[in-house]
């Protein structure tokens, strides 16, 4: 099947978003394996056209935030709108002991407040999963961001793309 202006021009759209999305995840250390899952799709069927994107699963609540139980975060939408984040912490907080690995990754030392000794990377782990349920996680929008600027960017040339598609199909269709 022979690709079309418009395939071409939504795959470089897809492109710069995904490229746009992974440097602002390499500026924030330590997300180098949610960039590397960040990928995306062109689809055309009957309908017309579709850009799917895809990510782990945790990367929706670090680019939209989660809201703690006492605190509410937000998060800029690739339209520039503040939105409250539509994830929160109720209940549950995070599991300790993936907070736990990442403490001894970062080599994170906690002392105890009464005597100055070191605690463990688990009580450690149990103070920050604490906080994060209270305050919540903030958004980081690295994907909102480069969503919206490629919707600027990549908007105003899509009409011309389907007007030379649409040149294109009635001439191959007259000659035939």
């Amino acid at each position: 099947m022979k690709t079309t202006n418009i395939e071409r021009y939504l795959n470089s759209f897809g492109k710069q978003v995904v490229n746009r999305s992974k440097g602002n995840l390499k500026r924030q250390k330590g997300q180098t394996n949610l960039g590397e899952s960040i990928s995306f799709e062109v689809i055309a069927d009957a309908k017309g056209f579709s850009v799917n994107f895809y990510m782990a699963d945790y990367g929706s609540f670090l680019d939209k935030g989660v809201s703690g139980n006492k605190k509410i975060q937000s998060y800029k939408n690739y339209k520039g709108e503040i939105l409250k984040s539509p994830f929160e912490y109720t209940s549950k907080q995070p599991p300790a002991n993936i907070l736990a690995k990442w403490i001894s990754k970062k080599r994170i030392k906690g002392r105890d407040a009464k005597t100055g000794r070191f605690i463990s990377n688990l009580s450690l782990a149990f103070i920050f999963a604490r906080k994060i349920k209270r305050d919540g996680i903030k958004s980081l929008s690295f994907f909102q961001k480069p969503l919206g600027l490629g919707i600027k960017q990549f908007g105003k040339d899509l009409l011309k793309n389907v007007k030379d598609d649409i040149l294109l199909n009635l001439r191959t269709t007259t000659v035939n």
